[in-house]
């Protein structure tokens, strides 16, 4: 696991390789430590690879919480009504979780926060010319070569996602009523109409995979 403080928002940012979870012994001893709730999400899943994200992201959340002195196994989470989880009893840790290909992540800060994981892959230019802004595509599309296309889609993908999190909107709020502005060594800025916050972005690239974090003001 790999933790990354970001001291502007007092918050930290957890990144775990889930493969660590494939022995069962080591996968059972955690799974065994997490609430109900969790546990019956991990069970939900079909698939191993899904198990152990889901997994994984418990047991960020317990690492994270255990920073206020809090148990993953005591809280009680609960989910606005676009789906973001959030702590009804704790209303000043702002948390979000991702997951994807191998890694799970979470966030932990002292203002909304949002944060999206993606394993990097061929851009999907159609969905990209249907759903995100005008400005967003023409970014992705003005990338040279197949590589650099999808390393561009899944960076603004990731921004926009962590964005939507932030907000607590979710999915709601379509790809393209906000556009998000990433020029070559300039700060990374959206142009939204959601509300009258700031809103800033962090990135890191694990090898492989795009994650953004976006804090609120």
């Amino acid at each position: 696991m790999e933790l990354v403080t970001i001291e502007e928002y007092a918050a930290k940012l957890y990144i775990m390789d889930t493969s660590e979870l494939e022995d069962d012994v080591v996968f059972n001893m955690n799974y065994k430590r997490l609430s109900k709730a969790r546990r019956a999400k991990i069970d939900s899943y079909y698939f191993e690879k899904d198990k152990r994200l889901s997994l994984g992201a418990g047991m960020l959340l317990d690492i994270g919480l255990s920073d206020y002195g809090l148990k993953e196994s005591e809280v009680s989470i609960s989910y606005g009504t676009n789906g973001k989880p959030y702590l009804p009893m704790e209303p000043h840790i702002h948390f979000n979780i991702s997951h994807s290909g191998k890694i799970a992540v979470a966030v932990f800060a002292d203002v909304e926060t949002g944060c999206d994981v993606e394993l990097v892959q061929k851009a999907d230019l159609s969905l990209a010319e249907r759903f995100f802004c005008a400005g967003e595509y023409g970014y992705i599309v003005q990338q040279d070569g197949e590589e650099q296309r999808g390393e561009a889609f899944y960076r603004l993908w990731t921004l926009k996602e962590s964005f939507i999190k932030a907000t607590g909107i979710g999915l709601s709020l379509p790809l393209d009523k906000f556009e998000i502005n990433v020029w070559e060594g300039e700060e990374i800025t959206v142009c939204q109409y959601v509300d009258n916050s700031v809103y800033h972005f962090k990135e890191y690239k694990p090898e492989g995979y795009h994650i953004a974090v976006c804090f609120r003001n």
